[in-house]
């Protein structure tokens, strides 16, 4: 008997609408992105407290754990990647992997968690740290590098595309709240002090919110090209074969090359950007820092939002292309105004720069997932073959290791210029100021980096629908 989430036919169309998608089909994938954001991003932000701040391991240890965290999701994305594009069952090649990786996270981002124990010794928290983050964002991975080729092959429609990430963003931004709202919910009084209670109770929460995003994706969505994949044997590709070819993609090369440098430097900031909350506007207050951390989220939600439709508008109206180049200048902007935004005496202001930052941001990522999806109707025109986990997780691999950096790094700068975790909010005044330029200096000089190659992308709106009637004259029409 057939799945009916994964589409057998392959019609042609009868008129200019088709590959429009319901928004029922687009909600459940777009609730998906709540597990990227989670198993990607809560561990970097929640770690802080939890075992700086409560359990009193050194800031350096910390980045050096996450920067390995960085790295096995660096080792595991490629290979879920190539598994899905050559998985082949009556579920289809990416839907199996999202539910089963779901489950998993889910069930992994509890343990997390409830594992740690109050009376371990520093080294142990460090390994502990180091190892059990490596295991759970390789669950993560299972989930994500499916869940991220399926974006990719949801609609052949240039227009469509940047919908399906455009909903996809606004999900995301919605489970942002879990993130930037982790350290005010583990503050909070009823836990009497205890962080790590607090922290597991939280786990708890957002592993069975993990489990319910994957379980959408999974009976919400359609695999429309899986057809038409499994009837070419030369679709399914060794690993090493794979991303060399995705590599030789000239206009996936720029592409990465922006995302890269974009995802390194922001990367950087959000640590940075919670020390300087806590230390320079709230005298080191771990917990009016979490407090106003929760409300700077609440404004990238409420701003975020903002971005998408903005954005989106902007990509239809003149390109995806010149869309991004304005999210980029605005997204210089944005940094620089976080010298005058982070005010010990004004510390609401924070909300405007904070909720400037999510307006950019949502329309990057936005963007970049929709222009991926024409970057491999390219390849596939160049190559005959369909392999967006080959370029899902080849592009993955390459943006974790800017990222390995990116989260790794504010450890060792907050110890380069002075932070002592002991002196609480009696930090030295040039600590302070350090870390105030390196907020703004890091993100402007990446943004000016990407910026460069983004001018040097020429895969337009009219060359990616002159793309898609050559590939439909090829092999059909896919509804």
């Amino acid at each position: 008997m057939e799945d009916p989430y994964v589409a057998t036919s392959e019609k042609p169309r009868t008129d200019p609408h088709s590959g429009k998608l319901s928004k029922k089909e687009k909600i459940a994938y777009g609730v998906g992105s709540s597990n990227d954001a989670w198993g990607n991003w809560l561990l970097p932000g929640i770690v802080w407290p939890v075992f700086n701040a409560y359990l009193g391991v050194a800031t350096h240890l910390i980045s050096i754990a996450l920067m390995f965290n960085r790295l096995f999701d660096a080792i595991s994305d490629p290979l879920f990647g190539w598994a899905s594009d050559n998985a082949r069952t009556k579920w289809g090649r990416r839907r199996p992997f999202i539910l089963v990786g779901s489950v998993l996270s889910g069930i992994g981002m509890m343990a997390f968690f409830w594992l740690i124990q109050p009376d371990w010794h520093e080294k142990v928290y460090f390994w502990y740290l180091l190892l059990s983050s490596g295991i759970l964002i390789t669950l993560v991975s299972c989930f994500n590098m499916p869940y991220q080729s399926l974006g990719a092959e949801m609609t052949p429609d240039y227009e469509e595309r940047t919908s399906v990430f455009a909903y996809r963003g606004g999900f995301q931004k919605l489970a942002e709240i879990g993130n930037f709202g982790a350290a005010a919910f583990i503050t909070l009084s009823i836990f009497n002090g205890d962080i790590l209670w607090g922290s597991k109770i939280f786990g708890t929460i957002i592993g069975t919110l993990m489990i319910l995003s994957g379980c959408s994706v999974f009976f919400g969505t359609k695999e429309r090209y899986y057809a038409n994949v499994t009837r070419k044997p030369s679709n399914k590709v060794g690993i090493i074969e794979a991303y060399s070819g995705a590599l030789k993609c000239k206009p996936f090369r720029t592409q990465l090359a922006m995302a890269v440098t974009y995802g390194t430097c922001t990367s950087m900031i959000g640590t940075l950007g919670f020390y300087t909350t806590v230390f320079y506007v709230c005298g080191g207050d771990w917990a009016l820092g979490g407090k106003w951390n929760l409300a700077m989220g609440a404004s990238m939600v409420l701003v975020g939002f903002a971005g998408i439709p903005f954005f989106s508008k902007i990509a239809h109206m003149a390109g995806k292309r010149s869309a991004m180049i304005l999210v980029l200048f605005l997204s210089i902007i944005a940094y620089a105004s976080t010298w005058f935004l982070y005010n010990p005496n004004y510390p609401y202001l924070q909300l405007i720069t904070s909720g400037f930052n999510a307006f950019t941001m949502a329309g990057f990522w936005m963007l970049y997932g929709a222009i991926g999806a024409d970057v491999i109707d390219y390849d596939e025109l160049e190559t005959g073959k369909r392999r967006e986990g080959a370029f899902t997780a080849c592009g993955s691999f390459f943006m974790k290791i800017g990222l390995a950096i990116g989260i790794g790094a504010p450890g060792f700068i907050l110890k380069w210029i002075g932070f002592d975790e002991a002196l609480g909010g009696n930090q030295a005044e040039n600590t302070l100021v350090m870390m105030r330029i390196f907020l703004a200096a890091i993100p402007i000089a990446g943004l000016l980096v990407a910026l460069v190659f983004l001018l040097r992308f020429q895969l337009t709106k009219a060359k990616s629908e002159e793309i898609r009637t050559k590939l439909e004259e090829r092999r059909g029409y896919i509804d």
